[in-house]
């Protein structure tokens, strides 16, 4: 019987409930598994171009690498879900010994929820009647924990009238904020009015720790002296007896300075008394913008990283058709703005593929993006490069969070291009 063709992007429109937002048709009538059964490889055409593609041995290399990173520091890791919001890769983070998922806002944390994550790190903070009530819900389960941030006396002050009614208890951390920066209390008479108004909530307010992200600041020195005080601030909260969880929780890192917060923290010698946990989300794909950047200083500086080595390795890519080469030196794409992240920097074309031929090449480092629009992208080529019609380009990509966010479905490759698994997103 021959091969089943197929698409694993049939639809974008979806059918939206509470818990299962922007499945597409395939989803709702194919498990995964009756998926990977049919066995579509993606140089055979089998699946419907463009589309965003996960490398198995990729994935399970970087989340090796992570772990590994944190084992030597001895800290915790929550990575951040928003980047993917794939239950799937969430399962894999914390069956590879995750702490925890860190996510942004309650309908986040109810889609993990609903795919069995039992501790969630929201950093952010819980706003809006419907939006506690969403967390209120979750809390009635006893097996769920769950920390959100708070910053301001006011929405202390909300918080404390919303739950205590409900005679629940909601974990927060102290977040800290820089001057320029998003929020965070800035100084010492904002983080006084914070904790002031927690007395007045003890009952029904933990104060569990410190949060921070030093994301906001882009340069190494203001980024450890932000991480100084957010120790020097924790240590006296200790002292004091402000909290009400042992071990009090220090947190901060996105996927840029995880190294410098582990650093920083680590230093500190708190020991058994503080639980250190680290939230970076873009290792598990990776990516050559920023991040790739980053992960290159990160090599070059950081003792524990230095001596893995290995590094972490690009896990997402978008392969694309050539649809037109209306000129000598320029290819047009069948790739846009509405499959692929433009914000951090184009993608890169990688792998070049004519269906037929055997296996696909590395792409020519002349090759560049010069422009993307909503489904066509401009391919700057030289004119006796052998580009044609139909050909397949496999892009490299520039800021995982905004390609994933494009996506409801994504097939899982192995190295010959066969399809071995399917991740699903719940944006």
């Amino acid at each position: 019987m021959p091969h089943e063709q197929g698409s694993l992007r049939i639809a974008r429109a979806a059918v939206i409930d509470p818990l299962n937002k922007g499945l597409g048709l395939i989803e709702r009538t194919t498990s995964a598994e009756a998926l990977v059964r049919r066995g579509w490889n993606l140089l055979r055409e089998d699946l419907s171009l463009p589309a965003a593609v996960l490398w198995g041995e990729h994935l399970r290399h970087n989340q090796e690498w992570m772990k590994r990173f944190i084992a030597a520091y001895g800290v915790k890791l929550a990575p951040h879900g928003k980047t993917t919001m794939a239950p799937k890769l969430f399962t894999m983070q914390l069956e590879g010994g995750a702490w925890g998922i860190t996510l942004a806002t309650a309908p986040q944390t109810l889609v993990a929820y609903a795919h069995g994550v039992r501790r969630v790190l929201m950093a952010n903070q819980l706003v809006g009647r419907q939006n506690m009530e969403i967390v209120a819900r979750l809390l009635a389960d006893p097996t769920f924990e769950f920390y959100c941030l708070v910053d301001s006396a006011e929405h202390v002050e909300q918080l404390g009238a919303f739950f205590s009614v409900r005679g629940l208890r909601l974990n927060v951390l102290l977040e800290l904020g820089v001057d320029g920066g998003r929020t965070g209390v800035r100084d010492d008479a904002q983080e006084a009015a914070v904790l002031h108004a927690l007395e007045r909530w003890r009952g029904t307010l933990a104060l569990c720790g410190v949060e921070l992200y030093e994301g906001v600041l882009k340069d190494e020195p203001p980024i450890r002296a932000f991480l100084q005080r957010a120790v020097e601030v924790t240590r006296r909260l200790l002292a004091e007896k402000r909290f009400a969880r042992e071990p009090v929780m220090l947190s901060g890192a996105g996927s840029a300075w995880f190294d410098v917060v582990a650093e920083e923290f680590t230093a500190a010698g708190f020991g058994n008394a503080v639980e250190i946990v680290l939230r970076p989300g873009c290792y598990l794909t990776h990516d050559v913008g920023a991040y790739r950047e980053a992960h290159a200083r990160m090599l070059e500086h950081n003792p524990v990283a230095r001596d893995m080595h290995a590094s972490l390795r690009p896990a997402l890519q978008v392969w694309a058709y050539v649809q037109s080469r209306p000129e000598a030196e320029k290819a047009i794409v069948a790739m846009g703005k509405r499959d692929a992240a433009f914000d951090s920097g184009l993608p890169v074309p990688a792998l070049h593929y004519r269906p037929g031929h055997k296996v696909p090449l590395a792409a020519p480092a002349h090759w560049t993006l010069t422009k993307m629009m909503d489904q066509h992208a401009y391919m700057q080529i030289a004119a006796s490069d052998e580009v044609h019609m139909g050909d397949m380009i496999g892009f490299d990509i520039a800021h995982p969070c905004l390609t994933f966010d494009k996506w409801r479905v994504l097939p899982v490759l192995n190295a010959q291009y066969d399809v071995v698994d399917v991740v699903q997103t719940f944006f």
